[in-house]
């Protein structure tokens, strides 16, 4: 059997439960949301009114975060559109709490499970029943668990094949069981995803080629054999036919929430802010309109003076000219 990795703490696996991407767009979304209270309340709020923008900024940030993790803010938002975009805060924050203390949750539980076993010698101390104990009957395997666990008494559950020992584990009729470990090695890395090695290597063994008794190529192949395992071929099958792992790595499985699981609910709260912004235009609309045709006013005025000053710039050119050239009849 093979010893399980140790999970080690980590300071910081709180954040885990939001991937990198997905916090960067929380925190720019909180950006952007106190971006637009500021511009929607800044003019209406008594609060923020008689602030410089940078103060003003910052404590519509502040208001923002503090509705999306729900806890009380410094002010209340006086406008419509301030309100209907608080609105969409709150689901913001309701949503992505909810998401983040479930999947919070999920991890701490899955860190704290630990199998029922670390090894051979929770077996020889009775930590699991004999009878929940399966051994595959007249093998190598039955020998050992006589002798060194049981002291000659045949009190485990016997089995007759191995598809009988991974049937029985998937099914829960036995809890643990002691076959080669070449074999499980392979069949937990493989076809029986839902299975796993715990605990050391014990009662090594080495696998065998079967041939004729007296054989006389029998020194040919040893001699042949021997180069193979010092320059590690021997190491390299091992490796490709029982070490290969098609069954996903559970232990590097990530189980925080990404951005496409969230996708949908930005994307409500980027709709809902556009349209707070569209009621805000909407109120304004006169402000707006006032704001416009003076600006066009002034573009007129403008564009008058300079083609006054056009005008008044070529009529004293006219003159100039018209006096250099009277100047010499008089002289």
């Amino acid at each position: 059997m093979r010893t399980t990795s140790n999970v080690k703490p980590d300071l910081f696996s709180f954040l885990k439960s939001f991937s990198r991407n997905l916090w960067l767009l929380f925190f720019g979304t909180i950006t952007y949301a106190g971006i637009l209270i500021c511009i929607v309340e800044r003019k209406d709020n008594e609060v923020l009114e008689n602030r410089s923008i940078l103060n003003q900024i910052v404590m519509s940030i502040w208001y923002s975060f503090g509705n999306v993790v729900g806890f009380g803010v410094d002010f209340e938002i006086a406008t419509a559109a301030g309100r209907l975009l608080t609105a969409s805060l709150y689901i913001l924050g309701l949503i992505l709490v909810a998401s983040y203390t479930a999947n919070l949750a999920a991890d701490l539980t899955i860190a704290k499970s630990n199998n029922i076993i670390s090894g051979i010698d929770d077996i020889k101390n009775g930590k699991i029943p004999s009878n929940r104990i399966g051994i595959l009957a007249n093998s190598a395997e039955e020998d050992y668990y006589l002798t060194q666990i049981s002291n000659g008494v045949r009190n485990f559950y016997p089995l007759k094949t191995y598809d009988e020992i991974y049937r029985s584990l998937l099914e829960g009729i036995i809890d643990t069981s002691i076959p080669d470990n070449g074999i499980l090695e392979y069949a937990t890395n493989n076809i029986y995803c839902n299975l796993t090695l715990i605990g050391n290597d014990f009662d090594k063994s080495s696998y065998g080629i079967v041939m004729p008794q007296h054989w006389s190529y029998a020194q040919d192949l040893d001699m042949n054999i021997l180069p193979l395992k010092e320059g590690g071929d021997l190491k390299n099958l091992r490796q490709k036919w029982f070490e290969m792992q098609l069954c996903p790595d559970s232990s590097g499985t990530s189980t925080d929430i990404g951005i496409e699981a969230a996708s949908g609910l930005f994307l409500v709260f980027g709709v809902i802010s556009i349209l707070s912004l569209l009621l805000f235009a909407w109120k304004k609309r006169q402000n707006i309109k006032n704001c416009l045709c003076q600006l066009i006013y002034r573009k007129g005025s403008s564009a008058e003076t300079k083609d006054s000053m056009n005008r008044r710039s070529s009529r004293t050119f006219e003159h100039s000219q018209n006096h250099q050239i009277t100047l010499p009849d008089i002289v």
